[in-house]
């Protein structure tokens, strides 16, 4: 790709985001990133100010006169904004469905309006919810969303889906694993995060269900895949869909926990079956690999690590009085 594309990140703040922005500058790409700041994270875009091609827009997905400024002026568009994750929508559904339904499907009309050739839409790998049997989850298997995100995440799909050969814009979905690592937003909501943080403060971890499986994948790794799309001939990711993540990063919670005990042999574990997700699938991540020639670097452990000596050298401050900034927690939003 060339350099001097312009490329609009639609919330671009966020805990991936900021990753991705991060390491999108330092190969001179121009990027414009386009987030509301629903969680109060403006700190987040302090950190990027001093770069010359990094501009930052406060914007909502539901403002169409300002979202259609920027996405004209843009080459590619990586749509990550929502509201992510099913503790957060249950939380605040009328919240919920005008971000990650109305607001989701004005950036993908304006995209299909002015021929973006490059646009990405972050999807998750929770849009198949239940696979029985251990069997492998590949990107033609039926999707079962349980939560509400994952089903605006499926209309979304859908609905890009239905535009095949009626647009000229190149749409790419990635379906993301559950994600880990360090972030400048960062997260101690999500499993292995939350599962390092919880065990290295010496607090007692609740674990449910214990033996479901997920996939994961590292923050970095997301960031890599991101490049390797917007680098990629359109012809070959043109209205396709990825699992996004690798084979060996399927894991079970309890495969995670024994993982960080190995470091923290101290920590205390309770576990406990009936939880209130029933979410159970592993995922096959062999056309990304095969395709794209992706395959995530960073292991479940090399993230564990991380978080572990993030935690012990105070990079975070006092995460327990801030709790509720290293998560998603709760929104401000009245738009």
């Amino acid at each position: 790709m060339n350099k001097n594309f312009n490329i609009l990140i639609v919330g671009g703040e966020g805990y991936i985001g900021n990753i991705i922005i991060q390491n999108l500058l330092k190969n001179s790409y121009n990027i414009t990133s386009y987030d509301n700041l629903i969680y109060n994270h403006h700190h987040s875009v302090i950190n990027k100010m001093h770069m010359n091609n990094y501009s930052f827009v406060n914007g909502d997905m539901l403002d169409k006169p300002k979202l259609e400024k920027e996405i004209k002026k843009s080459d590619s568009v990586i749509l990550l904004a929502g509201l992510v994750g099913d503790p957060i929508t249950k939380k605040y559904p009328r919240e919920s469905a005008r971000i990650n339904d109305k607001g989701v499907k004005n950036v993908i009309d304006m995209c299909a309006k002015h021929n973006i050739r490059k646009f990405i839409f972050i999807s998750t790998c929770s849009n198949y919810g239940l696979i029985h049997n251990n069997n492998l989850a590949e990107e033609d298997s039926e999707l079962n969303p349980l939560s509400i995100y994952a089903k605006s995440k499926v209309n979304a799909e859908r609905y890009i889906m239905s535009m095949k050969g009626k647009t000229e814009m190149s749409p790419t979905i990635l379906r993301f694993a559950t994600a880990f690592g360090l972030s400048p937003r960062m997260r101690f909501d999500l499993t292995i995060n939350e599962f390092t943080y919880q065990l290295t403060t010496g607090k007692e971890l609740l674990v449910y269900d214990a033996s479901t499986w997920r996939p994961y994948c590292h923050v970095q790794d997301f960031s890599r895949l991101i490049k390797i799309v917007l680098n990629e001939k359109t012809e070959k990711i043109s209205f396709e869909v990825f699992n996004a993540g690798g084979n060996s990063n399927n894991a079970t919670k309890e495969m995670i926990v024994e993982l960080i005990l190995k470091k923290i042999p101290e920590g205390k574990i309770k576990y406990q079956a009936h939880g209130n997700d029933p979410r159970n699938y592993r995922v096959n991540f062999e056309k990304v690999k095969s395709v794209l020639g992706f395959e995530p670097v960073h292991t479940i452990d090399d993230g564990i690590i991380e978080i572990i000596s993030a935690i012990e050298n105070n990079i975070f401050g006092k995460i327990d009085e801030n709790i509720k900034i290293f998560g998603n927690y709760r929104i401000d939003y009245s738009h």
